[in-house]
């Protein structure tokens, strides 16, 4: 469930949501948040919703997503639950689950819980209603289950961390101060309403990282996480899976292949070709990569946004953990991050969202006869330098044209003339 608080995500809803939790799971359940205003709000709904079904709740109070994973199995819980817009502004807030080992549900999971959000049954009394601890130490609790498992030998580097006014703001700049860094904070102060506010990776483009050797920029709820190196330039989630993949290889501890989504930039798979490291596509969403990772038994996966799973250390998407192991490399390597960041070129990505009338609309229209020509043609224009990619979205009425090519103009003028053919044939259609 996602939506802004109090209008599209209700208190009631939370409540009613961890009722049919508490009948799908029963036991014990986990609830973390973000710092939103309404999370407190909407933590206590769920809580109290879980507790009137019959479970026990612990509250994890403001804790990273995959904080609140990483804790379920340690605490012997049955789910775990996350009230979190992840990058969103401040007045969205949403409510997602993980099952007792941190792992995301399955869709028939899930399809479960909605499936017992409406029903009304007989609840629990006395001595079975269940009950709501609050768990005091969570943070440190995390901060050890991280530097249990990457504890890089970094002392006297210089380190900037952006925790976005989100989650990461109390926990990121213990696991780093454990390192004995030189440590300069941004997006420390959450408010309430100053969450990913121009600051975080949603912001990194702002993010002055002079005079340090590398700048790490979390997300709301830091399962994500995005760098700058000691030049000042990004380095995305595509360059932060090069660089860890290649040195995993060379360590030989890469199993299963690499994981990424087709918005990956076409400058990685070529770096992926060049290192002969083998990978695999997935749609679009951190799910995909996770369903493929374990499938495959694979190291490492994600996506371009740097929502980053390491299979060997975690469940889930970590921010934290993520920043732990670039700066790992770094140390190990003694070399600085932007050199590290060679290891892929960046290809010129043009990006266009073409709207249409419904959102039901968009996959007959990307799949129609004059926009099939048209990507057809494009495709035999970019040649093995480029690639075009359309992705009808399922939640908005909107087609996606992706272009990729190693001539930022070429790239830029075959988005447009694909797009036009996409917003020709979305007027036929209606």
């Amino acid at each position: 469930m996602r939506g802004v608080a109090n209008k599209g995500l209700l208190p009631e809803d939370a409540l009613r949501l961890g009722l049919a939790a508490s009948r799908t799971f029963g036991g014990k359940i986990a609830i973390g948040r973000d710092t939103r205003r309404s999370g407190e709000m909407l933590a206590r709904a769920l809580s109290a919703g879980a507790a009137s079904g019959g479970a026990d709740v612990v509250d994890l109070g403001v804790l990273p997503t995959p904080g609140v994973a990483a804790l379920a199995s340690r605490l012997s819980a049955s789910a775990a639950a996350v009230i979190s817009a992840s990058h969103n502004p401040f007045p969205d807030n949403g409510i997602k689950f993980f099952s007792g080992e941190g792992r995301k549900l399955a869709p028939d999971e899930e399809a479960e819980i909605e499936g017992l959000l409406e029903p009304e049954s007989l609840r629990p009394t006395g001595s079975e209603v269940g009950s709501v601890e609050v768990l005091d130490d969570a943070v440190q609790n995390y901060a050890e289950y991280v530097l249990g498992r990457l504890h890089p030998s970094a002392e006297g580097t210089k380190v900037l961390l952006d925790c976005a006014n989100g989650a990461a703001y109390e926990v990121a700049p213990l696991v780093f101060g454990e390192l004995d860094v030189d440590l300069t904070l941004r997006g420390v102060e959450p408010t309430g309403t100053n969450i990913n506010d121009g600051c975080g990776s949603t912001h990194v483009d702002e993010l002055d990282a002079s005079g340090h050797d590398v700048a790490f920029a979390f997300d709301g709820d830091a399962d994500r996480v995005l760098a700058v190196d000691e030049g000042g330039n990004v380095v995305d989630g595509d360059r932060i899976i090069a660089i860890l993949a290649r040195d995993m290889k060379e360590r030989g501890i890469l199993n299963g292949g690499v994981v990424v989504t087709v918005m990956s930039n076409l400058g990685f798979f070529k770096a992926m070709e060049s290192l002969r490291l083998p990978y695999e596509v997935t749609d679009v969403g951190d799910r995909h990569v996770a369903e493929a990772m374990g499938r495959l038994g694979a190291s490492i996966g994600g996506e371009q946004s740097g929502h980053v799973i390491l299979s060997e250390h975690v469940t889930t998407g970590d921010g934290i953990v993520t920043a732990l192991a670039l700066l790992d490399v770094m140390v190990r390597s003694g070399k600085p991050l932007s050199e590290l960041a060679t290891v892929m070129e960046k290809y010129p990505q043009t990006l266009m969202n073409v709207r249409v009338d419904e959102p039901g609309a968009a996959k007959a229209i990307a799949a129609s006869e004059s926009v099939v020509l048209a990507v057809s043609e494009a495709e035999k224009l970019l040649g093995e330098e480029g690639r075009v990619l359309l992705r009808p979205s399922g939640t908005e009425p909107v087609v996606r044209v992706m272009v990729e090519h190693e001539d930022e103009s070429v790239c830029r003028e075959v988005c447009e003339e694909v797009s036009r053919v996409v917003a020709g044939a979305g007027e036929e259609k209606a």
